[in-house]
């Protein structure tokens, strides 16, 4: 379960990615595209290069405009290609949130590199990770490559179709020995509540917008971790939540986002 479109606070990231991108190309392809001819020579690159080539190029632009701002990130996105989990018949190298069925969704490139950047003093090898609402398993496997095999990693969905896909997308992908080793694992259940068995954790990732934080998820949190979740309702703010070394609680909003509601199974599948 992850967002389903969300504004940067940074004006050049929000026209580029979210406006004039968009006059490059059709709306049903709308996505990551400088404008003019650079940009139909970036579209061009995108969509009749091999799935690897243009999972590289979508990599580069976010470079380009700073969003991808560490050689870490980058790498690992390279690595875990996107397309391994954007379901059939959707163009996966473009930057824009997909559906992936059950009311919930793929987030946009841009947004897993941001999550990537704000977390990544907290997934050196070795530590411990919780991404909850872990959806397609994009997330979980870059975090997964990131601590490595002795590091832990737990994704949680409460939708269990959902739970079994992202580990048939993770098998197709460097993770997949991780997987294998019991260092990254997909649970099934209520992800407000956390997943105790494995914590406490060093970074927490949430993939759908609480009303407030959830306290379990701040108990969950070791001193020294940070947790990324969009908090809100309407209105919805990308807020960093660091525990200090004291146990006390440092909050900042990132930026202003647009998630799926962080809610109860039945709720979600309400309608669908």
């Amino acid at each position: 379960m992850e967002e389903t479109s969300h504004f940067f606070t940074r004006p050049i990231l929000l026209f580029v990615f979210h406006f004039i991108l968009v006059s490059s190309i059709s709306e049903s392809d709308y996505g990551l595209e400088r404008g003019g001819k650079e940009g139909a020579i970036c579209a061009e690159r995108l969509w009749t290069s091999g799935g690897t080539e243009q999972n590289k190029a979508l990599v580069e632009q976010l470079q380009h405009y700073g969003v991808i701002r560490s050689t870490k990130v980058a790498e690992v996105m390279e690595k875990i290609d996107r397309g391994s989990f954007v379901p059939d018949g959707n163009p996966p190298y473009v930057d824009s949130p997909m559906q992936i069925g059950y009311n919930a969704t793929i987030s946009a490139p841009h947004m897993h590199a941001t999550c990537l950047e704000l977390l990544k003093e907290n997934l050196q090898p070795g530590m411990h990770v919780l991404d909850v609402g872990s959806g397609t398993g994009y997330l979980t496997a870059c975090f997964a490559l990131m601590v490595g095999p002795q590091g832990r990693v737990v994704g949680i969905e409460h939708i269990p179709e959902l739970g079994a896909s992202s580990i048939e997308n993770i098998q197709k992908t460097p993770a997949a020995s991780l997987l294998k080793e019991g260092s990254l694992s997909i649970h099934v259940g209520d992800g407000r509540l956390g997943w105790p068995e494995s914590s406490p954790y060093d970074a927490i990732h949430v993939g759908a917008a609480a009303t407030e934080i959830p306290q379990p998820l701040i108990d969950q949190l070791k001193p020294g971790g940070r947790m990324v979740i969009p908090v809100g309702n309407i209105f919805q703010d990308l807020e960093v939540v660091d525990k200090n070394l004291d146990g006390s609680i440092s909050i900042h909003s990132e930026t202003s986002v647009r998630y799926v509601p962080l809610t109860s199974r039945d709720a979600q599948l309400r309608g669908y």
